[in-house]
């Protein structure tokens, strides 16, 4: 392409500190180093993550920013030394790296990788290097992607290359919060059919666990928030059973216990909150019950002794347990052949202008996903 090797000028929404709105911004984004691609984003989505980092993480070292981390677009420059990935490529960046060559990767056993931006830089939220400028300032790209930007420069270990025809406005909800939820039920948690789940938490994340419990076979699904009008939409990913915590003067575990003859198999917690993880151990049945903590918080929890003793398994789960490179592909083709659902996540449609106006849509609780024209 003409501009490749070439410094680009495009839009992008930077965040200059925390609690503020985001500010749309000219940025300069710099021709892709040694194992990196520049990526024109075609849509991205708005996820809980990036709410998170901008008004409760309020961390200035991770400021100023480009947020955005679920993201589809076409390759339009390559660097040195990449060669799985060409211009025109469709590609969904993410913000979990898969580098092939580290003990984790080599292992089946975890999706972790040892080269995760995390390891080194969980206060920034980001790489230290950037190819984003402004206003004469280097600009981070958060959770190493920045989405929110017409173009992105990305080291090829946090790239997925997905089928030509795949609709990048909305597989690019897989680039985090729908592979994380439903991963965290077929993989992490290893729902079996005819089992019992309960899922805590429906926003997008939660939403996509039940749909993962349901296509693992579950037999009773509970969807568990304190936001009844979330029900019906839970149902339409698999739900079966509904319960509001507030609507009882007794603990929702108890609860459960009686509605299940002890407890539940398999609980999800994605709420991201120490009462509920605790909730959600406390609502599997003993001897056998599995626990996955999904939600992220960065506030200490803890359990009695006992519940783990009698036999149950709290686990974490990292981008719901998916080797980016090995699963999105095929996530990617699981939609395109009706196997799991995206659309139905979708609940409102925004241009990059509008980009403060579905902040304050997720921020107080009005929409599950909303997809961000980026490139028109």
């Amino acid at each position: 392409m003409a501009t490749a090797g070439k410094v680009i000028k495009c839009r992008a929404a930077v965040a200059w500190e925390p609690n503020a709105p985001l500010v749309i911004e000219e940025i300069e984004v710099g021709p892709p180093q040694e194992g990196e691609i520049r990526i024109k984003i075609v849509a991205s989505s708005l996820c809980h993550t990036d709410l998170y980092h901008l008004f409760e993480g309020k961390n200035k070292k991770g400021f100023p920013t480009v947020l955005g981390h679920e993201g589809a677009g076409v390759v339009e420059s390559v660097g040195p030394g990449v060669t799985e990935f060409k211009p025109g490529d469709k590609v969904i960046p993410v913000s979990v790296a898969q580098c092939g060559e580290c003990r984790f990767c080599k292992s089946p056993k975890t999706n972790f990788c040892e080269r995760n931006w995390q390891n080194d830089h969980v206060d920034l939220m980001s790489y230290p290097t950037t190819r984003f400028t402004c206003r004469g300032r280097p600009i981070l790209q958060f959770a190493s992607t920045g989405t929110f930007s017409e173009y992105i420069v990305i080291n090829q270990i946090y790239l997925v290359k997905i089928h030509d025809d795949a609709p990048l406005d909305r597989v690019c909800l897989l680039g985090c919060g729908v592979s994380t939820g439903y991963g965290a039920a077929v993989n992490t948690a290893g729902v079996t059919p005819g089992s019992v789940c309960a899922v805590f938490g429906l926003g997008a994340v939660g939403l996509a666990a039940v749909m993962g419990c349901k296509n693992a076979g579950a037999s009773r699904i509970f969807a568990v928030d304190i936001n009844e009008k979330k029900f019906e939409k839970a149902k339409v990913f698999g739900a079966t059973d509904f319960l509001n915590p507030k609507a009882y003067n007794k603990p929702i575990s108890e609860v459960l216990a009686e509605l299940t003859n002890g407890g539940v198999d398999f609980s999800l917690e994605c709420v991201g909150n120490a009462e509920v993880t605790r909730a959600a151990l406390e609502s599997c049945i003993k001897g056998w019950g599995v626990s996955v903590l999904v939600g992220y918080t960065d506030v200490d929890f803890s359990a009695q002794p006992s519940q783990l003793i009698n036999g149950k398994t709290w686990k974490g789960t990292l981008f719901g347990g998916f080797k980016i490179k090995d699963s999105l592909p095929k996530l990617v083709n699981e939609y395109m052949t009706g196997k799991i659902m995206l659309d139905e996540f979708i609940t409102h449609k925004m241009d990059l202008e509008q980009i403060n106006d579905a902040v304050n849509l997720m921020k107080t609780g009005q929409c599950i996903r909303c997809i961000i024209t980026i490139c028109k």
